[in-house]
């Protein structure tokens, strides 16, 4: 799986990204909100992780996530 932060601009909020191993958007959710995207995959319970890599990560970097 892959991850995107994409920044957002004036009233837009920054999203993120998660893709699979062909590059198909799985989930796009505002980074305050991640709860039910995350739940809907699956990994609602890894969600602290996910977080803790989401909030190190710089904008517009695709990042290969290992869960």
């Amino acid at each position: 799986m892959y991850i995107i932060k994409v920044k957002g601009i004036a009233k837009i909020p920054d999203y993120v990204q998660l893709r699979d191993e062909k590059f198909t958007l799985l989930a796009y959710f505002r980074v305050d909100r991640p709860d039910k995207s995350l739940d809907k995959l699956g990994l609602g319970d890894k969600q602290d992780q996910i977080m803790n890599i989401i909030n190190d990560l710089p904008f517009g970097q695709v990042t290969k996530l290992d869960i």
